[in-house]
């Protein structure tokens, strides 16, 4: 189901978005087209259950999900204020009910996701026309139901979404497979030069230099190992040569699908990376946003009538309870205490060395330089080297930061400690792969009968039991014969298995 929201912004929300537009183009931000509507709460609830698009393929997911947020919103549970997507021009959705003061700060707010979606490296690889290529997709899926039935379809499509998390992050910015390598000055070479480039290991030469460049001990010793290596793996016949991390492409490559489930597992996937950089940059991307409606809303945006309200609507935004970290209040926090740390000077060597508390509490070089760096943090990190590079303990002490474990005694969450090294590595461990597993494809023909074999590799996050079940389940409906994962279990290399009709457990 697709919605027309193309309406005419009023005058005077116009007049504070060309004002905005204006102010934050003068303060550096760099940003696509903006493009502004006012929806209604329903309209506005339906786009966030679509992930802040105006259509979507049909599925019970979003449905669900709109019941959700529109029975929150109505219970005082939480509010939407505004919705913006990642795209050329971007577009952002405003709440029709809300105050004004409310429509200034959620413009100043979009426009500082706006500068983020455009200019942060990890967004650089995201398809910037994916308002056309979702519509395009949920074309091509409602043609599917129609030639093969809403159940059908949707059933499929249930089992590649439990799955849609099994991709690798960083393959859009990391080459995986090495390019095929020209030959290094092959211009040069003469006709009778290149019978010495046959052999794969051999170094270009000329002729008369050959013995000593490629010396043939060597190469046969060489050889020999390369058919020793060939040999095993043609007797094991396992696949792929390397654990693959971006498991949806390995069934797209491998797994026995007709051509419309082929389609849609694309589609998935497609659509899992276009929303994998928000998961990886969320911390930062809310703070940047709200650093910069902060500075815009204090210094040019409000009247005196309006500090109250703005004041009580931004520090329920930021507020971080004991139960959650808010990622707006931790992004907002540490790229202001960035800014402090590079205007006063307090980094580098002679910083860092300095072990006199009185004198790091008054240091101040007055260098300037804190937003240049705070600009170009937000041009290069992600939330996971954000914190690992930017996270003091000065900081944390300041702002009361623990981690906390489960006490059996009690049968409660406690706090666990107050040490910074503590409480960073739980902070990493709950960003590192959006919290979730590392699972990798390592054999395609297990036992030499086409099985497909799985492995968890522990990184900090633990593979939930139920989920592993649910996941093979869905799994064996695409690659179509028994699936496994190597995991740990009660402090044991273990094998999880489903063979189509029953799951079973194994030590390795």
């Amino acid at each position: 189901m697709s919605i027309s929201t193309a309406r005419t912004l009023p005058p005077e929300l116009r007049d504070i978005q060309l004002r905005t537009e204006e102010l934050g183009r003068g303060y550096g931000l760099n940003f696509f087209e903006t493009i502004f509507e006012v929806l209604d709460l329903e309209e506005l609830c339906m786009f966030a259950a679509y992930g802040g698009f105006p259509v979507r393929y049909p599925h019970w997911r979003f449905g669900a999900e709109y019941d959700e947020l529109i029975k929150t919103h109505m219970y005082g549970l939480q509010r939407i204020y505004e919705m913006v997507i990642n795209n050329d021009p971007c577009y952002a959705y405003l709440l029709n009910t809300n105050e004004m003061v409310d429509q200034k700060l959620v413009i100043a707010h979009v426009y500082g996701h706006c500068d983020f979606f455009k200019n942060n490296a990890w967004f650089g690889q995201t398809n910037r026309k994916m308002l056309d290529q979702m519509a395009n997709h949920a074309t091509r899926i409602s043609r599917y139901i129609d030639r093969f039935g809403f159940e059908k379809v949707e059933e499929f499509i249930d089992a590649c979404l439990s799955l849609e998390d099994l991709i690798d992050t960083h393959s859009m910015h990391v080459k995986r497979a090495p390019d095929v390598e020209p030959i290094p000055h092959a211009a040069l070479l003469r006709e009778d030069d290149y019978e010495y480039l046959n052999g794969a290991n051999r170094f270009p030469s000329k002729g008369y230099m050959d013995s000593f460049i490629n010396p043939p001990e060597i190469l046969e010793q060489e050889a020999r190992d390369k058919r020793q290596k060939d040999d095993e793996k043609e007797k094991k016949r396992s696949f792929p040569d390397e654990p693959q991390r971006d498991v949806l492409l390995f069934l797209l490559e491998h797994a026995p699908l007709r051509d419309w489930q082929h389609d849609i597992l694309a589609i998935i996937r497609d659509e899992a990376y276009y929303f994998a950089p928000q998961g990886q940059t969320k911390i930062m991307n809310e703070g940047w946003a709200s650093y910069w409606h902060t500075f815009l809303m204090t210094r040019h945006g409000l009247t005196d009538a309006e500090v109250i309200d703005y004041a009580d609507h931004h520090s329920g935004t930021v507020m971080m309870t004991p139960q959650r970290i808010n990622p707006y209040k931790i992004g907002i926090e540490l790229f202001r205490d960035i800014e402090e740390r590079w205007n006063r000077g307090q980094f580098g060597g002679e910083w860092e060395e300095c072990d006199n508390w009185q004198a790091r509490q008054h240091w101040d070089k007055q260098l300037g330089l804190g937003r240049k760096k705070i600009f170009e943090v937000r041009q290069s990190h992600n939330d996971v080297t954000f914190i690992d590079t930017f996270l003091t303990p000065e900081f944390c002490a300041r702002h009361k930061m623990f981690s906390f474990a489960y006490n059996e005694s009690t049968e409660n969450y406690e706090i666990a400690t107050r040490e910074f090294e503590k409480v960073k590595q739980q902070l990493l461990n709950s960003l590192t792969n959006h919290g979730r597993p590392f699972i990798y494809v390592v054999d395609a023909n297990y036992r030499n009968r086409g099985e497909l074999y799985l492995q968890h590799r522990f990184q900090g996050i633990e593979l939930k039991q139920d989920y592993a079940r649910d996941s093979l389940l869905n799994l064996h409906k695409l690659w179509a014969r028994p699936v496994h994962i190597e995991t740990v279990v009660d402090d044991r290399p273990s094998i999880i298995s489903y063979d189509g009709s029953t799951h079973s457990i194994r030590e390795k």
